[in-house]
């Protein structure tokens, strides 16, 4: 991409410009940019943070809707596709060369640089509506968790019985104040121990949920569940399901699918972090390959012990929808990591969103002192300052608290988990990773490889299709029973 000043005024140009340093330095990459410490580990740590998110805990859900032969084949059919097409990504970070050629530190300047005009728009609309829906599915998430420690208490000490109602909304509140403080980390840089703590909390709570589910089967002395999925006419929460219904919720299901293996929206900017040599495609494709391994894993028992042990009654959120009441205090560790984990996931998939809002406000007005001012306020104790821009301060805390308030207004985790993987899935995972692979390769238009990838391309189409139209029915379907700010569980 040509630094003239067209492009800088470009929309949704999130990347930042530097002085070139050909062949780097001891300090300083080839870009001129201080040089990148990430590895196959931490790129690793990045991803199994974004992927294994409140996604997994659906899992069981989804291949309750699926069935024996379908849910565990679709499971493995979506982490093929993931790894794949961030394969095919991956290969796209440098321009020209994958090895020498010009680094592009995000998904959109990728885009840009290999295919250009109207596509650039149309990706970055995509992609930053799709990380603003992440962040609303994630405080979500987030609150019925909160929300779920405290009635499994309340289960403990009145009995499995008791109504113990509890209302979504202080911990929705309560999330978002947290991610308000949070958020004032100016760059993903330095957020890797976050990082590091939501993997370890994202293997604690995946790894209670299989045990429980384990623990569960073996109780009950036989596998539930169906080769085909839900029987028509099983009652749910207070409606029975119809042959009509059934189809919707297979289609949610793989929408719920998709979302749990979304990542490649935040892989370029994951793999800028990363030093070589060796090559960064290289090192990213073997942490691509690792952590699909590892999530998939996990993904095949969560999903598939939690429908042995519920059947078709498996809940929408395996450790929050009560099937299992005891011991308690695993349940409540289990929550508390799943909210630990909400928290650093909600920043590496917001932080592209932050730097893009923050890059084209200085461009606009690069005289503002307002947007370009850092402060420093001494901390008590400490040889070293916090540095705060007021600029970030505002608009990051107006972004939690416009998130928080939509997650108040519409509160169901598993039809806007499904909604954001249709959504997203096709475009970012699959579309642009592809059509941007054959541009980088040179691959000839009617080739047999070329026929391969837009056959891939055509068939994620029409699944994505089919699971938004799902989710959007499931939608339409709890708001008939809904009250706005009066959600309680």
């Amino acid at each position: 991409m040509s630094e003239s000043a067209g492009t800088r005024h470009q929309v949704f140009d999130v990347s930042v410009n530097m002085p070139s340093q050909t062949g780097g330095s001891k300090c300083y990459d080839d870009d001129g940019r201080l040089k990148r410490t990430g590895t196959v580990w931490t790129a690793s740590a990045h991803i199994i943070t974004a992927v294994i998110g409140s996604g997994v805990l659906s899992l069981a859900w989804a291949t309750a809707q699926l069935g024996w032969v379908a849910g565990p084949t679709m499971l493995f059919l979506f982490s093929f596709v993931t790894y794949y097409t961030s394969s095919l990504l991956a290969t796209c970070y440098r321009t020209g060369d994958p090895d020498t050629g010009k680094r592009n530190y995000t998904y959109m300047d990728a885009v840009r640089a290999n295919l250009g005009g109207f596509k650039v728009k149309v990706c970055g609309a995509i992609q930053y509506m799709n990380l603003f829906g992440v962040a609303i599915g994630y405080t979500i998430a987030a609150s019925i968790s909160l929300m779920a420690i405290e009635r499994s208490n309340c289960f403990h000490t009145k009995g499995d019985n008791s109504p113990c109602r509890v209302s979504s909304n202080p911990y929705m509140i309560a999330f978002g104040v947290v991610e308000i403080v949070f958020s004032q980390i100016p760059d993903f840089d330095q957020i890797s121990w976050l990082s590091m703590l939501a993997a370890v909390m994202s293997f604690t709570y995946s790894s209670i949920g299989l045990g429980l589910g384990v623990a569960k089967v073996a109780e009950n002395g036989k596998i539930r569940g169906s080769m085909t999925g839900i029987s028509i006419g099983t009652v749910t929460g207070t409606t029975r399901v119809t042959e009509t219904q059934k189809i919707w919720r297979s289609f949610q299901a793989l929408g719920a699918i998709a979302f749990a293996y979304s990542y490649s929206l935040i892989l370029i900017e994951i793999q800028d972090t990363i030093k070589s040599p060796p090559s960064e495609h290289k090192t990213m494709k073997k942490a691509t390959l690792l952590s699909v391994i590892v999530t998939t894993i996990f993904y095949m028992f969560c999903g598939c012990f939690g429908y042995a042990a519920f059947g078709d009654l498996s809940p929408g959120n395996l450790l929050t929808g009560f099937g299992f009441f005891n011991p308690y205090w695993l349940l409540d560790i289990a929550n508390a990591a799943i909210v630990i984990h909400l928290i650093g996931a909600y920043q590496v998939y917001c932080q592209p969103l932050f730097a893009f809002v923050e890059k084209t406000s200085s461009q606009y007005f690069p005289n503002s002192k307002f947007i370009a001012k850092e402060i420093s306020i001494p901390i008590p104790g400490f040889n070293r300052s916090l540095k705060l821009n007021l600029f970030r301060l505002v608009w990051r805390t107006i972004f939690v608290i416009i998130t928080t308030v939509i997650s108040m207004l519409m509160p169901f985790f598993n039809d806007v988990v499904g909604i954001l993987g249709a959504f997203g899935f096709w475009p970012l995972t699959v579309y642009f990773p592809v059509e941007m692979y054959i541009v980088q390769m040179r691959i000839p238009k009617w080739s047999p490889r070329w026929i391969c990838l837009q056959i891939l391309s055509m068939a994620c189409l029409i699944i994505s299709i089919a699971a938004g139209v799902g989710s959007f029915a499931g939608v339409v379907t709890d708001l008939k029973v809904y009250k706005p700010f009066k959600t309680s569980y």
